[in-house]
């Protein structure tokens, strides 16, 4: 199960990394081609949308399955185990998080980026034609 939570870091890293890319001023050269490079990624990147709710599914499956450990019945190293499961749960929660908000970020910075180029064309071409 630990491969599934890398491969959502990873993802979320690489969103991440492109939405600041984007937003940088002073990176125009690369910017043009970190927009092609961004708008071809938006699709297969669309993918971890299912996949964190799969995650998201697979940690209240958990949660619900859990044995519980309340007062006298469990001994300390159950007492941090149940502990170490929530926290453990909660942070790919938060991961579960990061992941959509970095892809709804990168999808909107992306179109706000391209619709900005293309006004600037066309101011361009009007300032050409007078």
């Amino acid at each position: 199960m630990a491969l599934e939570w890398v491969v959502l870091g990873y993802a979320a890293g690489a969103e991440a990394i492109m939405v600041v890319l984007l937003t940088l001023p002073g990176l125009d050269g690369l910017r043009k081609g970190l927009i092609s490079v961004t708008r071809n990624l938006l699709k297969p990147f669309l993918s971890i949308v299912p996949f964190c709710l799969f995650l998201l599914l697979d940690i209240y499956w958990k949660y619900e399955n859990r044995p519980v450990c309340k007062g006298e019945s469990c001994t300390p190293t159950e007492f941090l185990r149940h502990q170490k499961s929530i926290m453990k749960s909660q942070r790919n929660a938060l991961l579960i998080g990061a992941a959509l908000v970095f892809y709804w970020l990168l999808y909107a910075v992306t179109n706000l980026v391209v619709k900005i180029e293309q006004l600037n064309q066309r101011v361009d071409r009007l300032k050409n034609q007078d």
